[in-house]
């Protein structure tokens, strides 16, 4: 592809060249690694103050001539000497200092950012760790080139805070960063990080922010396209870069997306948008692989499908109910599971349904059915074994069930008053006089 072709990742390629061309090195990058490697000798002895003046005005000296490479070796080895003298607070300071002075280059700021995030691991208490999250957000704040970076260490801190069993701040703090922004980000990080979102919320209980996250990512978002890959140029001419260590591929991410929807459908009693969940898991080629997986989920499918309404409702149409219904039972699969099959023919078939048969042949999946459904809090029900009978709705508290009598006493001295109202206009109407017996 030629340079002269007009595109966002030209723009960018272009930018770049033009940046390292005006920026070539001016300084001695040997005699500087030299001069480095001397000053962190001197730090060894216990002279940290008298290094770190000396590799200030070396990291001056390289930012004054605009030299990217120098300057950034200065900034990482200041870094590095704060580290090595083990003096935490000072290490923040110097991030501070070293970000906030005067025409400081962005490449210099992102590597010393990279480099404070590699000590995270190694602090030495919990209050460290954090003060020096927080440092690196600070700094980090309002800047693109380093919007990844801010993005990681807000989600330690979400970890960090969930840890401790404050699963409320730590959504609070996860749901401000909207990484779906960010073009440099690689997609299975994004989709991840958008997932931990959802989750928190959940976990939250806060039902509603979960839905407006999870409208954040589209089922087409796992299919692997081209230009999605690492070192590849982004829609917004920004280079893609690698996922950080740990992020799940995108089946692994289809799977926990999946299991996201079902808990946030459930609490809904959707039932048509969970048999969709379900079958989209059982699509999924690790489904596929093992019988013990999809015959599991196939069960999961039969259920809930059934469960669902056959007439259109806000959740769904009767059409989507029927479709679903039909490419279950055609399902070749299903020959292996003849109870299940069983049990959708029966809703297939425009006959009426005979309940004392229908009851003999599901009622022990019925009632294990039931009974998953009141352990997810689902449904509300007591099943009484020895008289047959399920009585569905939660048992009220004593304050509520007085509550209910004492409104449904309102009412009824409410219609009192209307109906003697209504007797005494029609008695001066027609000029009745009421006895007093």
């Amino acid at each position: 592809m030629a340079l002269s072709e007009f595109t966002a990742a030209n723009i960018h390629l272009d930018a770049d060249k033009q940046e390292e061309a005006s920026k070539k090195s001016t300084v001695d990058i040997t005699k500087l690694k030299a001069d480095i490697a001397v000053q962190l000798d001197v730090g060894k002895q216990g002279k940290v103050h008298e290094a770190l003046e000396a590799l200030l005005n070396l990291e001056k000296m390289s930012r004054l001539a605009e030299d990217i490479t120098a300057t950034r070796l200065s900034c990482t080895a200041v870094l590095e000497l704060c580290f090595e003298a083990k003096q935490w607070k000072l290490l923040e300071e110097q991030i501070l200092v070293l970000v906030k002075r005067r025409s400081q280059l962005k490449q210099a700021i992102q590597a010393l950012v990279r480099q404070a995030m590699g000590y995270l691991d190694q602090a030495p208490d919990k209050d460290t760790k954090v003060s020096l999250i927080k440092t690196l957000q600070a700094v980090t704040e309002g800047k693109i080139y380093v919007e990844i970076e801010r993005a990681r260490l807000t989600r330690r801190l979400a970890i960090m805070k969930e840890a401790e069993g404050n699963v409320a701040e730590a959504a609070d703090i996860l749901q401000e960063v909207p990484v779906e922004t960010f073009g440099a980000m690689a997609k299975t990080e994004k989709i991840a990080y958008i997932l931990e979102q959802v989750r928190l919320c959940l976990d939250k209980q806060d039902f509603v922010r979960a839905q407006i996250l999870s409208r954040k990512i589209s089922p087409r978002a796992f299919v692997e396209k081209k230009g999605e890959a690492k070192g590849e140029i982004g829609i917004e001419g920004t280079a893609i870069e690698a996922p950080e260590e740990g992020v799940p591929g995108l089946q692994a991410l289809k799977l926990i997306y999946y299991q996201h929807m079902l808990r946030f459908h459930a609490h809904a009693n959707n039932y048509l948008e969970m048999t969709r969940c379900h079958r989209a898991i059982y699509e999924m080629e690790s489904t596929q692989a093992d019988p013990a997986q999809w015959a599991a989920e196939l069960k999961q499918i039969c259920w809930f499908v059934v469960l669902s309404p056959a007439f259109s409702t806000e959740q769904g149409s009767s059409s989507d109910h029927t479709t679903l219904l039909t490419t279950t039972f055609q399902d070749k699969k299903l020959s292996d599971l003849p109870t299940y099959k069983a049990l959708l023919n029966t809703f297939i078939n425009k006959e009426i349904i005979r309940w004392p048969q229908f009851q003999q042949q599901f009622s022990a999946e019925a009632e294990r059915h039931l009974s998953e459904l009141v352990v997810s809090k689902a449904v509300s029900a007591k099943i009484d074994r020895p008289a047959g009978l399920v009585r569905f709705g939660a048992r009220q508290a004593p304050e509520d069930q007085l509550n209910a009598w004492a409104n449904n006493i309102g009412k009824l001295l409410g219609l009192v008053e209307k109906s003697c109202q209504q007797i005494s206009k029609e008695c001066m109407i027609y000029k009745v006089q009421l006895s007093s017996s």
